[in-house]
Order: structure tokens, then sequence, then C-alpha cells
């Protein structure tokens, strides 16, 4: 640490930021204002995407700009692929005096269009490489009042970077899981599956929107005191059995196991359709409060979630027809279809008949089938 002249209090406390900036993207204004303390600046910036022919770039950024809290991050553009610093060697800092001498840092046009206009003169940064997303730009700016970054204060730099570069990864990582696990959430309800994911106790953690919805009505499946219940006793003692078998086995074994009933509802509506299945735990992950087993419920009774554009687009059905074809995906009878579309009998046998043409089925319960095991309902629209 007497290298690189850094406090070890100022050190740990700027580690511990990068950290939880690394958890969680809210706090990356925090991280970079430590930064900024420490190396006495008047911004410090990351830019995560220089622009490209008509594109505008994208940074954020902590400093002394007007109207800007002091540690509140701002996201600007970033409109200049001319900036000097270019193919400058991975994870290594630099400084402008490393690139060009004053006279011609003065004379470049990146100084007089974009530094002069925030006050920037001195810049010492980074490239930072990241797999699979090319490089982050790190900058750290003073003002030309203030003293040149020194040798001490690039070793400072260089001790850092390591712990930033693994932050950003780490955040970079992270942010791709949640995108991904929000896609197959989306998927699942778009299908109307409903999932609730459950901790070693049989708490919920955590319930995506079809699983809500048909909790809400509380017709079979209800929620009391964060716990997945059956509305009548004797399936509830038999799901709550279920559940804690699957518990049971994931500790014991390690593997996944899946189980499933059904669920009667006091509506007299078709039963609710449940498999509950282990989540196998992670090699790093134990502890309290981690996901244990996930519930999934499926409404036989629901209405299709199939989208009528997709439909429309897919199997080159008129408006009229793809109306029809979606009442009878949702279980109507032709005669019930046809009065809940307000056209006589007479013309929805005529649109059958087109549908059929058009979708190579000859029966109505082929055409139910092939629509609602369509790629129509994954669309949003």
């Amino acid at each position: 640490m007497a290298t690189i002249d850094l406090d070890v209090v100022d050190y740990d406390r700027l580690v511990a930021a990068l950290y939880a900036a690394a958890l969680d993207s809210k706090r990356w204004g925090l991280a970079l204002s430590q930064f900024q303390q420490i190396f006495g600046a008047n911004y410090v910036t990351l830019i995560l995407r220089m622009p490209e022919y008509s594109d505008t770039g994208l940074m954020i950024a902590v400093g002394d700009a007007e109207g800007v809290n002091s540690g509140e991050l701002s996201y600007m553009a970033y409109p200049y692929a001319s900036t000097p610093f270019v193919d400058m060697p991975a994870d290594r800092v630099f400084t402008v005096d490393d690139v060009m001498r004053e006279p011609e840092w003065r004379g470049s046009a990146y100084y007089r269009d974009w530094c002069m206009n925030h006050d920037v003169f001195h810049v010492m940064g980074a490239d930072i490489s990241m797999p699979d997303a090319g490089r982050l730009r790190f900058r750290i700016t003073r003002p030309e009042s203030a003293p040149r970054f020194s040798a001490t204060e690039k070793a400072r730099c260089e001790a850092l970077l390591p712990h930033l570069r693994q932050a950003l990864l780490i955040n970079n990582k992270l942010g791709r899981r949640e995108h991904i696990g929000a896609l197959y959430a989306r998927a699942m309800g778009r299908l109307a599956v409903g999932t609730v994911v459950l901790d070693e106790s049989g708490q919920i953690i955590e319930q995506n929107l079809a699983a809500r919805e048909v909790l809400a009505r509380a017709d079979g499946l209800k929620v009391v005191g964060n716990r997945l219940e059956a509305s009548y006793p004797s399936i509830n003692r038999e799901l709550q059995q279920l559940i804690r078998k699957v518990l049971t086995h994931r500790g014991a074994a390690g593997a996944s196991l899946a189980e499933a009933m059904s669920v009667s509802r006091p509506s007299g509506q078709h039963s609710l359709g449940l498999v509950v299945e282990s989540v196998v735990s992670a090699e790093w992950a134990e502890g309290r409060g981690q996901p244990a087993a996930v519930v999934y419920i499926r409404d036989a009774a629901g209405k299709s979630m199939t989208s009528i554009t997709a439909a429309k687009q897919l199997f080159n059905l008129t408006p009229s027809e793809t109306a029809l074809a979606m009442e009878l995906a949702n279980g109507l009878s032709l005669e019930e279809a046809a009065e809940a579309l307000d056209i006589r009998r007479n013309t929805a046998r005529a649109h059958l008949r087109s549908i059929f043409s058009k979708t190579g089925v000859r029966r109505q319960t082929e055409l139910v089938r092939i629509m609602l095991n369509s790629v129509a309902a994954l669309s949003g629209r």
C-alpha cells in the first residue's frame, strides 16, 4: 500500500463501494464518487458505448455538473468519436502526457469542442477490456487549475483498476442473467403458466403475473401467511405433503424431483393443475431464503393467451376468421362463438371452412390444438 500512497480506510471504502455497485447498478454513483474524492477530480466517467456513424454514444458520470447533486449518477450522451485516446493498451492506466504533448492536446478538436466546455484539462484513464462486451472507457479528469496526475496517482489507479474491472464484469453477468430470467418468466406468463418460487421453509419468494392472477381469485389456491394453500382442507393437506416431500428430497439428494396434483375449485370450474419441482441448489448458494422449489400452476379453464395479431400472421386469417378461431380456442362451440361475435351461424360456418382450408385441418378439435400449441401465444402483440 505504501507504494501507491493510498490510505487503507479510503481503499477499503472504495473497494466495498465497487462490489456493492456490482450487485446493484444504482450504486455506481457512490462508487465513482469515491474515485472522485480520492483523486481530487471534477469528473469521473465510464463511457459505456462509443458512437458509431450516426449513433450517439453513452456514458455515466459523477462530477461538478450544474444541477447534479454530489454522488449522483448522470447518464449522458457521448457524441465524440474523434477522441485522441484510441488504440490504448487494454487495462493500462494512461494520462494525456503519455499520449501527446500539451500544445498538441490544446489544439485537438476533442479538447476544444468537448473538454474546454466542461472545464476538463488533465485526463487519466484506462480502456477496460470486457469479454463479449468490447471495452469500457474509464476517465478521471481535473480542471487546468489543478495539478497534473502524478506517477504516484497513476500507480494508485493501476492498483484499483482490477477491482473496477471485476466489479464491471460481475455487474454485466448479473444483468445478463436477470434479463434472460425475465425473458423466460415473460414466456411462461404468455403461455398462461403461473410460477411460484418457494424457499427451503415453503415461504413464497416470488411469483409471476399469471400466478398472482390465479391466487388473487382464491379459487382453489390462495396465499395464507406467505404460504401457498389449497381452498379445501383435504386437498391442502395433500399439497403441503407434496411440498414437504419435494423440499426434503432436495435437501437429502441434491437432485431435482417433480410431483403433480390437481386442485379442485369452489367455483366448480375445471381443477387447477399443479407441478411442484425442487430447485437444485448451487454449491456456493447455501443458506436461508434461497429458491428451493417452484410450483407451476395451469388453469385449464383460463382463456387462451394467443396473440390475435400473431395468429393472423401465422395462419393468414382475416380479422373475422381470427376472432372466430380465438373463441373456439377459448373453449366455445361454433354456435356459442357465433353468438359471442354477434354473427349468423351460417357466417360462422363459412369462416370455419375458410380457416380449415388455410390451416390444413379438418376438425374443430385439431384447430383448437394448433391454435393453443402455436408460437402465437409467445407474441406480446
